[in-house]
């Protein structure tokens, strides 16, 4: 007689954290560390390459901007590539990608086109690994620790990258140039075996393709203390449950509200995020700080933004109220941001950065997890998907409007006038967003919408 069928997403959802997970996270970690690091290393190269190139403040901002333009497009159309190729091949494929014209930035940048284009090129990479990567882990994690898994696992490795390229650029730059920043960011293809070698594919990938062996094998490294109910069971994938990928079902009216409530505070969010994270180390200079404390400015930035995330995340989950706390941060950081258009002080540039960091910076990494809580199952990953794009759209903007306020008032005033106000007003429209549906939480069920049932043989 057949025994009872055994859920895959069950079975992957209350596992105990175990060493595959361990060597997940740190896989997940090292990547999004280098992107994290890619991200925010241009902002240190428009001290040595304003002038020799002859730029304007606008033409600077676009030396991050254009990165970022390969991202929105790797972003785009990296989900098309994974259903066909596989999470494992996609994401090997965009750290190659970013691996390759990191190394080519070093060596063939010498004017202001050819580091634009390189660095679009570069992006189309970067935008395969974060939002990849973030979808993998939450696939695999045991559902009682899946944000907090995913927060370690992928915004520490992103906030450590990010502080990298600040230490990269206080210590390696003035030694070795500009160009070192790269030559380090090249240390990506030394992940690459490593990555061949040890990372999985993913269980919904698995399921589409009908790898029993494959799903069979994995649970195994998963709960090993259940190996013996694997190896005799005949898995049978039951048909897949159809996600609605459709934009115009977020529009539902249901969801509208709560879709552009998103959709604006995100954009604002990003657009904070880039311009300041692009221009602060420039800018700080203007206001009397040392080359060593400028650059510093844009790593402590990463450090605290981890720690607001992480104070916000437990607040959030003790009392439920992410759009009231969310707002809160937002407004705080714009705070933050504005008093450094009336003082100029030491002790002020530094606390302000900070609380920038901490509140601004961790406020988004939050509004991740309320976008999915915002929605059922069949629009959950099409919701997260439209927020991470219109977001990424104010990150492009961003450090070129901040670089354009600054050419034409010559004084970064405008530039934090804009971005305060901007995350004030973030804070204010996600008010406008509804409750979070009351739909289940398991981000397994979310990102795959499959149900594979595994039985045994009678």
């Amino acid at each position: 007689m057949a025994a009872q069928g055994i859920d895959l997403h069950e079975e992957l959802a209350e596992a105990k954290v175990g060493k595959f997970h361990w060597r997940l996270g740190a896989i997940m970690g090292l990547l999004t560390l280098f992107d994290g690091y890619d991200t925010f290393n241009p902002a240190y190269v428009i001290h040595y390459v304003a002038k020799p190139w002859g730029l304007q403040a606008g033409q600077a901002g676009l030396l991050i901007s254009s990165g970022l333009v390969g991202f929105l497009i790797g972003a785009a159309i990296h989900g098309i590539i994974a259903d066909r190729l596989g999470r494992r091949g996609t994401l090997l494929g965009g750290l190659w990608i970013t691996s390759i014209f990191t190394v080519l930035t070093a060596t063939m940048a010498d004017s202001f086109l050819s580091f634009c284009i390189l660095r679009l090129l570069t992006g189309i990479g970067l935008g395969v690994l974060l939002p990849l990567a973030t979808t993998y882990i939450n696939e695999l994690a045991p559902r009682r620790v899946a944000n907090t898994f995913a927060l370690w696992g992928v915004a520490l490795g992103w906030a450590l990258g990010g502080t990298l390229a600040g230490v990269a650029g206080v210590f390696a730059t003035p030694v070795f140039g500009w160009t070192s920043l790269y030559w380090i960011g090249s240390l990506s293809f030394l992940l690459l075996p490593f990555m061949h070698l040890m990372l999985p594919e993913s269980p919904k990938f698995l399921a589409l393709q009908g790898r029993i062996d494959e799903i069979r094998e994995m649970l195994t490294k998963l709960r090993p203390e259940r190996a013996s109910v694997y190896a005799s069971a005949e898995i049978a994938v039951g048909q897949a449950e159809k996600p609605v990928n459709s934009v115009a079902a977020l529009l539902q009216s249901k969801y509208r509200r709560t879709t552009f409530a998103i959709w604006a505070s995100a954009f604002l969010s990003l657009f904070c995020i880039f311009g300041l994270s692009g221009w602060i180390p420039t800018v700080m200079m203007q206001r009397g700080e040392t080359f060593a404390a400028s650059f510093g400015f844009g790593a402590l930035m990463q450090i605290m933004s981890f720690v607001g995330a992480l104070v916000l995340g437990h607040l959030v989950d003790r009392s439920g109220s992410s759009r009231g706390l969310i707002a809160i941060w937002w407004a705080i950081g714009g705070l933050a941001v504005l008093s450094l258009v009336v003082m100029n002080d030491h002790i002020v540039n530094i606390t302000s950065v900070a609380a920038a960091g901490f509140f601004i910076i961790g406020a988004q990494f939050v509004l991740n997890n309320f976008t999915a809580a915002s929605y059922e199952t069949g629009v959950r990953a099409t919701a997260v998907g439209m927020e991470l794009g219109v977001a990424r759209v104010g990150a492009i903007l961003g450090p070129f409007v901040a670089g354009a306020l600054q050419q034409y008032y010559q004084s970064p005033t405008p530039m934090f006038l804009s971005i305060g106000v901007s995350a004030i007003t973030a804070g204010m429209i996600i008010l406008l967003a509804r409750r979070p549906a009351a739909v289940p939480s398991n981000s397994l069920e979310a990102t795959a919408g499959l149900r594979e049932v595994a039985q045994p043989a009678s």
